[in-house]
Parts: structure tokens; C-alpha cells; sequence
């Protein structure tokens, strides 16, 4: 029996709790079924449409350091962050092996230049020792000849006299063995002439010499400068100034050459030059178009909320990059804020590129522009319910007759009906006024035509999407990326 109450109770409890619930939610749908009407004051503002788009931070130069000797790390002076001038010291290889080297090179160039020494001074006595033998052999020639000629004169007047009878054959024949020697001496005085120019040939050979001693100076002198080269790559300075982005060396560890090892070397930093700041954006082949140099961007990022910097657009890719086939194309970005040395690479940031902008133009929440119904169609007009431009307009794009948003069309119809703006009269009465739109970030709508500053408009909170499309279309005066800035990412 006690159970039998017991379940009763419960499903008496379950009962009650799932009609209170329910009527719970058919008040809560009540009450969101009735929209919120505001009012606001017409005002004077500042509006513009944007390409919006997302970017990364990247540095005006990067700079990988590597060495172009290989050997062990003593001396690496700078860390991450760290700030580094043109010329500093960033790193310092052993230079044991280095030094050796010059110290051999300079041996070298010291032999090679006494063998150039040694090769002129033998030239030089070689040139002394020919030019006394060929006046040795000139002199010698000369008396040989001269003594030739008098003993066969001499030979001759005896011969003679022997014919005559006047002379004996004794002496005849002393005076032919004269003769005969005279001869001979000349025969050797012109040997001893052609032995000279023989070393006058051979003086040229000790000039070979010298050419062949003054080449082995130079090379000795190439191979001494390559050792002190060698020896200045032990030690590395920076070509530019920035700050150490990255490290991927420490000292006690072995690098390889970046010049002479096939993989190209070990990298040992990246330091980076912030003068200049820059963000590269993906902007979408549709939004393309509307980007031009020099335009203003507005940076956000999240490492800092509620801040914006400032920059200008400095470069517009001519080929786009194909992914997924969705085609984007590269714009650089130059950071011209004064506090742009908080942006720091490779920081992901969400750019607006200013595309169009009005200062100082009246303003209206975009919910409070509609479009009036239009009127009845005349006889041969599609029927009731045909779709028309605005409505078969692919999702996100703006109805057919809403103002393009650079400039807009004053009270078209094309689209089925006029753009209005209730206004609410000073005794509380309401009344649609037909008005004119121009640019929209999405928000709110700048007025042309049709209003004053100061005037109240009537919107209701919530409803605006729902409300503009019952009445033929999208909103007026998209912005170029759907809502002007809100974009497709």
C-alpha cells in the first residue's frame, strides 16, 4: 500500500512539473515573438567599408647568419631578443687550427721569396761571368788572328828565300810549324767566342728561373692570404642591425661551413630588422578589386584587445595562390603606427582595409531601413510570388536595386519598392519617409537624402534581418565583403 502512495506521489510531481515547464516556454516564446521597438536620434558620424581580411606579422628583413668556417663555437655573445648593431660581434670559432695554418703559409713565403733572391743573384753573376769571358775571347781572338797573319807572313818570306836559295830548309820549316800554331790558336780563339754566346743563351734560362721563383712568391702569398681569410671567418659580425629572432647554435657545439658543406651549413641565428613592420594578408580573389595601394588599414590583434594600428597597404600580389581552389592574393602591409614595435613576427592579426569612407554624414542604425512594399503590379506583369532580382540573389549579396554602397541610388523601385525610415514625429506619431543610402560598415547606414540630424527613428531590436527580408531582399547597401567589414572569415 505505502508503495502504491509512493508512486502516485511521483507521478503526481512529474505531472505538475512538465505543465509548469511548458508553460514556461509558451510565455518565453510569447515574449520573444514580441519585438523590442527603439528609438534613436539621427546623427553625424564616421563610415566606411572595408576588405577584412586576416594576416601574419612579418619583419622588413630576415637575415640567417651562418659561418663560413666550420669548427667549434667559444664565443656567442648575443641571446633572443637581444639587440644587435651593424657589426657587433655574434660569434668566434676556435682559430687554433687557422692560426697554425697562416704560421705554415707564412714559412712558405718566406722560402719562396728567398729562392727569388737566390735566382737574381745568380742571374747576376751568371750576366758578371759572360761578360768577362766575352772580353776575354775578344781579346784573344784578336791577338790569334794577328799572330796568324805574322807567322804565315813570316812562313811565306821563308819560303822565298828558300827558293832563292837564300834561307835553309831548317828554318823554312820552323816558320810553317809557327804558322800552324798561329792557326790553331785562332781555331781556338773562335771556339772560346761561340762557348760565350753559349752562356749568353744560357743566361736567359737563370731568367726563367727568376720568373719561375717570382711565380712561386705569389703563390705562396695567395695561399698565406686564403689562410688569414680562412682565419677572419672564425669570427662573425653582424651585416645589419635588428634583433636575434632566433638561436640555433650554443657555445661548445660544432658548425660546419656554409660555403663549403653541401647542406648548405649550420644556421647559428635569424636576426631580424624592425625598423620596418609588416603584415602579409590572404585577401579573396572577390574582395581584390576593391584593394589598391596606399589605402589605409586597420590592424587588431588579440595579443592586444581593444587596440588598433595603423598601416597602409604597400604591395599587391600580381599572381594569386590557388588552395583548395580558392583563390587568395598576397597584399603586404607596412605597420605606420608609432607603437608598431609591439607587433612582433609571425603574430596572426585581423587587417580592415579602408576601401571607402565618408566623414561627418548623417547616420542610422541599419535595422531602421526597410523597404516599403511595393505596389500592385500592372496587367502583364509576372504573378504575385514570382521571384525576382532581389530575391533570387545569391545568399549574402545585395538586393537588386539596394544602393551599391558608394554613393547609392536615391529611391529606386527596381527591387520592388522604395527604401524607407520611420520616423517618429514629436506628438509620437510615426510616419515611413522614403530616404537615400549610401556607404554601410554593416552597423549602420549613412542617409544622403531623406533626413535631418536630429530626427528620431524607429527600429525594432532584433528583427531587423527578419524584417528586411519579408519585404523583398537582403540588406541595403551591402558592403563590399557582405558587411563591409565582417567578411567571410
Amino acid at each position: 500500500m505505502k508503495k502504491l502512495i509512493v508512486v502516485v506521489l511521483v507521478l503526481a510531481a512529474g505531472s505538475v512539473g512538465g505543465y509548469l515547464y511548458w508553460k514556461h516556454q509558451k510565455e518565453q516564446a510569447s515574449e520573444a515573438a514580441v519585438p523590442t521597438v527603439a528609438t534613436v536620434a539621427v546623427e553625424r558620424g564616421s563610415i566606411f567599408q572595408a576588405v577584412a581580411s586576416t594576416g601574419r606579422v612579418v619583419s622588413n628583413l630576415d637575415v640567417e647568419i651562418k659561418c663560413r668556417a666550420s669548427g667549434q663555437v667559444v664565443k656567442l655573445p648575443f641571446d633572443i631578443s637581444d639587440v644587435v648593431h651593424e657589426g657587433d660581434l655574434v660569434l668566434q670559432l676556435d682559430t687554433t687550427e687557422q692560426q697554425r695554418l697562416v704560421s705554415t703559409r707564412e714559412v712558405d713565403l718566406t722560402i719562396a721569396l728567398a729562392k727569388l733572391a737566390q735566382s737574381r743573384q745568380n742571374l747576376v753573376v751568371a750576366e758578371q761571368t759572360v761578360a768577362t769571358a766575352r772580353s776575354r775571347a775578344v781579346s784573344l781572338l784578336t791577338a790569334s788572328e794577328s799572330r796568324a797573319r805574322d807567322a804565315l807572313s813570316r812562313a811565306e818570306r821563308r819560303r822565298q828565300l828558300l827558293a832563292e836559295n837564300l834561307g835553309s830548309q831548317e828554318d823554312y820549316d820552323a816558320s810553317q810549324t809557327d804558322a800552324a800554331s798561329a792557326a790553331a790558336e785562332l781555331q781556338n780563339a773562335r771556339v772560346a767566342q761561340e762557348e760565350v754566346k753559349t752562356q749568353e743563351l744560357a743566361l736567359d734560362v737563370r731568367r726563367e728561373d727568376i720568373k719561375l721563383a717570382q711565380a712561386q712568391v705569389t703563390s705562396a702569398q695567395i695561399a698565406l692570404d686564403l689562410a688569414k681569410q680562412q682565419l677572419s671567418y672564425t669570427t662573425v659580425n653582424s651585416p645589419i642591425e635588428g634583433v636575434v629572432s632566433s638561436l640555433t647554435t650554443q657555445v661548445g657545439a660544432i658548425i660546419s661551413s656554409g660555403i663549403t658543406n653541401v647542406g648548405g651549413g649550420t644556421t647559428i641565428m635569424v636576426i631580424s630588422d624592425l625598423s620596418r613592420v609588416f603584415l602579409l594578408a590572404a585577401v579573396d580573389e572577390s574582395d581584390i578589386g576593391s584593394v589598391s595601394l596606399e589605402q589605409p588599414v586597420d590592424i587588431s590583434l588579440d595579443a592586444f584587445p581593444g587596440r588598433k594600428f595603423h598601416g597602409k597597404v604597400v604591395r599587391i600580389a600580381t599572381k594569386g595562390v590557388n588552395t583548395s581552389n580558392v583563390v587568395t592574393f598576397e597584399v603586404k602591409i607596412e605597420v605606420v603606427d608609432p607603437k608598431k614595435g609591439m607587433l612582433k613576427p609571425e603574430m596572426t592579426g585581423n587587417v580592415q582595409i579602408i576601401a571607402a569612407q565618408r566623414d561627418n554624414v548623417l547616420t542610422v542604425p541599419a535595422a531602421a531601413v526597410s523597404r516599403q512594399q511595393a505596389p500592385a503590379a500592372p496587367a502583364g506583369a509576372p504573378p504575385a510570388g514570382a521571384p525576382n532580382a532581389a530575391m533570387t540573389a545569391a545568399p549574402g549579396s545585395p538586393p537588386s536595386g539596394a544602393p551599391t554602397g558608394q554613393g547609392g541610388e536615391s529611391r529606386q523601385r527596381r527591387g520592388g519598392g522604395t527604401l524607407v525610415v520611420t520616423v517618429v514625429n514629436a506628438d509620437g506619431t510615426t510616419k515611413e519617409v522614403p530616404v537615400t543610402v549610401g556607404l554601410t560598415d554593416g552597423d549602420k547606414y549613412e542617409i544622403t537624402d531623406g533626413l535631418t540630424e536630429g530626427q528620431n527613428v524607429q527600429y525594432q531590436l532584433g528583427e531587423a534581418q527578419g524584417r528586411w527580408n519579408a519585404r523583398g531582399g537582403g540588406f541595403p547597401g551591402m558592403g563590399i565583403t557582405g558587411m563591409a567589414g565582417r567578411g567571410r572569415r
